[in-house]
């Protein structure tokens, strides 16, 4: 396989890990409130600036919910692997969803600014 092949494989398996990601409940959720924003900004025509801002946090708290997914997909393999409780691994668990609420959060209060703040 030439190296420009395994370049373009490497998309595929990420557009597969995005596809795989939006199988998980958190990030449907993730998706309709994306989604819902995008709408906003359409019926409120928020600034080119405004939408840039959105597009980065929407990107961000995907990243997040990703990175979130697969911390908790190898949560589950270290645990079953080597027989250990569910406790045993809880706080990486519990960690990742801490980083992705963070930026839920930090996103929340910025549309915010952006849609009902506004001056």
């Amino acid at each position: 396989m030439t190296a420009l092949a395994k370049f373009f494989k490497g998309f595929y398996f990420a557009f597969r890990g995005i596809t795989t990601g939006f199988k998980e409940r958190n990030m449907k959720v993730h998706g309709v409130a994306a989604l819902s924003v995008i709408v906003a900004g359409v019926i409120w025509q928020i600034s080119p600036i405004d939408w840039m801002i959105l597009f980065l946090l929407i990107g961000l708290v995907w990243a997040a919910e990703l990175i979130n997914t697969s911390v908790e997909e190898l949560a589950n393999l270290i645990r079953d692997e080597n027989k250990l409780s569910y406790h045993a691994t809880k706080n990486a668990r519990d960690l990742a969803a801490g980083a992705v609420l963070t930026l839920a959060i930090i996103s929340a209060i910025i549309g915010i600014f952006i849609f009902i703040l506004r001056v």
